[in-house]
């Protein structure tokens, strides 16, 4: 082979390791902007400072990926003696979580807030009466399952 095919073979392959480089990084950055985060954290202690703790994480987690313009869904289970963070009766944080909720669902950012149903049914037969869920809280079958569900989806766990 002459030198002028030579050159223009290496040109092709230079050319063709380019393109091949450039598709990857636009596939990674495609992949980076469009992937969607998700954390789930767990509350199961009736402690005031745990879930300020657990609503901080959260609030921090929405904003850093906000201003990333990025999605994010933060989900809040809380069970066992955690689930007093979610009682009508007993949250001592059911007034900034009304105020959470009202305001993250003005922005792209997801929040969920879970109450298991296994320990409220444990709570109501312990107590004697009917418990009430806050408004802004959904009741899923069983906590700790709603966390194995999500980390089976790929999302990251916290325990404040």
């Amino acid at each position: 082979m002459n030198q002028t095919g030579e050159t223009m073979i290496a040109i092709a392959r230079s050319v063709v390791a380019a393109f091949t480089l450039g598709l990857l990084a636009v596939a990674n950055a495609h992949a980076q902007g469009t992937k969607p985060h998700g954390v789930v954290i767990q509350v199961d202690q009736n402690d005031p400072a745990v879930m300020n703790l657990a609503l901080n994480n959260a609030q921090n987690v929405i904003e850093y990926y906000r201003d990333k313009h990025e999605d994010v869904a933060v989900e809040i289970v809380a069970y066992g003696p955690g689930l007093n963070m979610l009682r009508a009766d007993t949250s001592p944080v059911k007034d900034r979580i009304s105020h959470i909720a009202s305001t993250e669902a003005t922005f792209p950012a997801k929040i969920v807030f879970s109450a298991c149903n296994n320990t409220k049914q444990a709570m109501e037969k312990r107590e004697g009466h009917p418990i009430t869920i806050i408004p802004q809280a959904g009741i899923v079958p069983s906590g700790v399952v709603r966390i194995m569900q999500l980390e089976e989806q790929g999302w990251s766990y916290v325990r404040p």
